[in-house]
């Protein structure tokens, strides 16, 4: 058996891990390679693997770093089953069509320019709203906990990773003709967190032969999500009596639907005052359809809840959602304290830069961030406190109050991921840490091995491992 390493080496972004066994081959997610723009754009045309060989494809959840690459398989000749849960075939119904618009638009963008410029190379959309409907078709879902046959000899297994709605580890029991032995390969996804609001704590795994695991927050410990609601309250109380409004850069897949969740239960007990909260997204609308469509992966206290209120744990009175643009633009005319939740969750694009422009020399305003930011984002600088950011090219004070909370994060740190990987009874062979900066998974690599006794590789874009069990490791190729 061998896994080449085709995304996510070395970096959180790209997923894309593929499986070779019995002359067969298995993608494991197939994500969205999202840097630099020059680099990004060739990664992401020009798959490192021939599409038309893979066999069968396993997603593990809907986050566009995992299956925003999914149209472009298909549209080079992917032709077999996109395995994955019933949830997250929901959601890349609408992120896919979703990613699909943005990048006809940008490709739009981009030749009205170059038109203008003179220049006939124009630039083509990544894939088109037709190729993202077109790969639909090759979805098949399956519940949680089910084994089931997705090649011969191959059962597949999901299990919650409590990371996001249907999102789950995988885990594929195989028999390996060339050792004449079973082999169980457990790949995490992105693992959640206990305790988080919704969603039910991550499941685990009593046993592995060769473990994928991510390594997002190595080295790196969150807040409780306790903690962070009530700094939530703090905020909030804070700014109204600044007469500001919060402007909260949020994630419309996850993150926005917890926000909502939160704001709810903090309304309902009276914990913060009556605040008007707008969430302007069409995506995060669509997407927090879909959540009231899938009780079945909602904890005990979310269901809980859900009696409690009658009908829906993401809507309540002083919240309202928005989709039109003219809707949206009305916000920028509110005069009294209010929430503003929108995307993107980086400050790059979205509806939330007009937001942002608008407010952010405001000193009684606060931005509150409750995500990850990446490197050279306008969020990551935000965080590391510039006082001047440019927004659509022109240059802002930031006089508004920046607020970070990290405990409404969707990934485990370092020491969840240590408990879960340390709930495997049989530990692995080989681990193989990815979806991780090199740093971090090096912090993971050491507890992994010190305390666990792991056999742990940190693999390159494109190295290739023969794991096969036959008392040594096999490396192959390489960047």
């Amino acid at each position: 058996m061998k896994i080449s390493f085709y995304g996510a080496a070395r970096t959180v972004t790209g997923s894309q891990h593929l499986v070779e066994i019995n002359g067969k081959k298995i993608l494991l997610d197939c994500g969205l390679y999202q840097g630099k723009r020059a680099e990004g754009n060739q990664r992401n045309r020009h798959l490192p693997f021939d599409p038309k060989s893979v066999d069968v494809m396993v997603l593990s959840h809907a986050h566009t770093d995992h299956a925003g690459n999914i149209p472009s398989l298909v549209k080079e000749g992917f032709r077999g089953d996109i395995v994955c849960t019933h949830a997250t075939r929901d959601l890349c119904a609408i992120m896919l069509m979703d990613s699909a618009h943005i990048q006809e638009k940008d490709a739009e963008f981009v030749n009205k320019r170059k038109k203008k410029r003179g220049e006939s190379d124009l630039a083509e959309a990544l894939y088109t709203q037709e190729d993202a409907a077109a790969s639909l078709e090759y979805f098949s879902s399956r519940a949680y906990n089910r084994p089931a046959e997705i090649l011969p000899g191959v059962r597949c297994t999901f299990v919650d990773a409590g990371h996001m709605l249907g999102s789950a580890s995988v885990i594929l029991d195989m028999e390996d003709h060339e050792t004449k032995k079973d082999v169980r390969l457990v790949f995490s996804g992105d693992i959640g967190r206990v305790g988080l609001p919704i969603l039910r704590d991550p499941q685990m795994i009593d046993s592995a032969d060769v473990l994928i695991m991510e390594s997002t927050y190595g080295g790196r410990t969150h807040e409780t999500y306790k903690d962070d609601e009530k700094e939530l309250e703090r905020v909030i109380t804070e700014t109204y009596r600044r007469g500001g409004k919060i402007i909260v850069p949020a994630f419309a897949v996850g993150r926005t639907q917890q926000l909502v969740y939160t704001l709810h239960q903090l309304a309902k007990k009276g914990d913060i005052p009556k605040i008007p909260v707008y969430v302007d997204s069409p995506l995060a609308v669509n997407t927090t359809a879909v959540f009231r469509s899938h009780p079945e992966c909602y904890d005990a206290e979310a269901r809980a809840f859900l009696n409690q209120v009658g009908d829906d744990v993401f809507g309540f009175n002083m919240l309202t959602y928005i989709r039109s643009v003219e809707e949206s633009k009305q916000l920028n005319f509110l005069r009294e304290p209010c929430i503003i939740i929108s995307a993107s969750g980086m400050m790059e694009a979205g509806r939330v830069l007009h937001h942002l422009k608008n407010n952010i020399e405001d000193p009684r305003s606060t931005i509150l961030i409750v995500g990850w930011q990446a490197p050279e984002t306008l969020g990551r600088r935000l965080v590391d406190g510039v006082k001047r950011v440019k927004i659509f090219g022109e240059e802002y004070e930031s006089r508004a109050k920046v607020e970070v909370l990290n405990g409404f994060s969707g990934h485990a740190d370092h020491n969840e991921l240590l408990t879960w990987a340390g709930a495997l009874k049989r530990k692995p062979r080989r681990t193989f840490l990815v979806h991780g900066e090199l740093e971090a998974a090096n912090a993971l690599s050491a507890s992994l091995q010190q305390q666990l006794g792991f056999k742990v590789d940190i693999p390159d874009w494109k190295q290739t491992f023969d794991v096969s069990d036959t008392g040594q490791l096999s490396l192959f190729g390489g960047a």
